[in-house]
């Protein structure tokens, strides 16, 4: 089949993560090895419809896939929700005889990926997003970094929070998603751990803050996902029911930098891979996934499936052992 494919493109799109690199540098050096011409498309489906393509090399990909980030950089595109948008950007890779695109990007940028499909575009989907929110694959690249990303935040936190004798609020991304805020916390020990899932009382949280301190515990992390709502107001009525004084503090947007662990870039190389194998073989609307420690192909539809159910198994663990 690899008749069929002569030409592919590949861009990253929505939030950026880390291990994009390494998943761009895999579909370029995988589809240059097959003897495709590989363009990278800058600044996601905005650069696809304003025609910011670029003949990538191997050379082109040199020494990126420790860095975080991508290096097509990435934007929202207002204008690929239209139809004039896309079919304008259909327009784009015909000109340039593309045969195929990659897309490399959460839940949003398949959607758009779908709307190309819909409109005769090969696609194949490679899930980029540090929530690990995507229906069908066990990770997401991004994921373990951001993870290990709060945990080393938290370490540097606790060890103030262990100095003024604080009870510190840190709050993570993952919009209603509480993965980050789970795995980081069981990680670091938090002391609890709030997630959008789980509805959680407030005099519970004091209770066991109350219970640290009898026991000669001067200090606590709360961890809690941005979906749960302020860590502001939130920490402010525990100060008040309590007495205890509190800090917040925000991870935001350091949670999607820094180069990414060995995990992410192992798990994007390998995506990269399998979504140029795809084409080659003929398959489009389709997704790279991890399923069971391999690495697979799935149908693109599958990522608006309900969401992977929460682990509470693992969130009543977390429980019991910061008793």
């Amino acid at each position: 089949m690899t008749d069929a494919i002569k030409t592919i493109a590949v861009l990253t799109s929505g939030g950026d993560a880390p291990g994009m690199n390494a998943a761009i540098r895999s579909v370029v050096r995988k589809g240059l090895y097959h003897g495709l011409k590989v363009y990278g498309v800058k600044r996601g489906y905005e650069g696809l419809i304003h025609g910011e393509f670029r003949e990538m090399s191997l050379g082109s990909v040199a020494d990126i896939v420790h860095r975080g980030g991508t290096m097509l950089m990435t934007a929202r595109s207002q204008e690929m929700h239209t139809p004039e948008g896309q079919a304008q950007a259909v327009a784009q890779l015909r000109e340039r005889g593309v045969d195929a695109l990659v897309v490399i990007g959460g839940d949003g940028s398949y959607r758009g990926a779908q709307t190309l499909a819909a409109q005769g575009v090969k696609i194949v989907g490679i899930p980029g997003t540090i929530d690990n929110d995507i229906p069908g694959t066990d990770l997401t690249i991004g994921f373990d970094t951001a993870v290990n990303t709060v945990v080393e935040a938290v370490s540097k936190i606790r060890d103030t929070a262990t100095s003024h004798e604080r009870t510190f609020l840190v709050e993570v991304m993952g919009r209603t998603c509480g993965n980050i805020a789970l795995q980081a916390g069981l990680a670091c020990g938090a002391e609890s751990i709030l997630v959008p899932e789980v509805p959680f009382d407030l005099e519970d949280v004091i209770s066991k803050l109350q219970r640290g301190h009898q026991r000669g515990k001067n200090h606590s992390i709360i961890l809690l996902a941005e979906g749960v709502g302020s860590a502001y107001t939130i920490g402010e009525e525990l100060r008040r029911r309590s007495g205890f004084e509190t800090r917040v503090t925000i991870l935001g947007h350091l949670q999607r930098g820094g180069n990414p662990s060995a995990i992410d870039a192992v798990l994007a190389s390998a995506m990269g891979g399998k979504a140029v194998e795809t084409l080659l073989d003929g398959q489009t609307d389709m997704m790279t996934a991890y399923v069971n420690q391999e690495v697979v192909v799935r149908p693109l539809e599958v990522a608006y499936g309900p969401r992977p159910p929460f682990n509470r198994a693992l969130y009543e663990l977390a429980g019991q052992l910061s008793i």
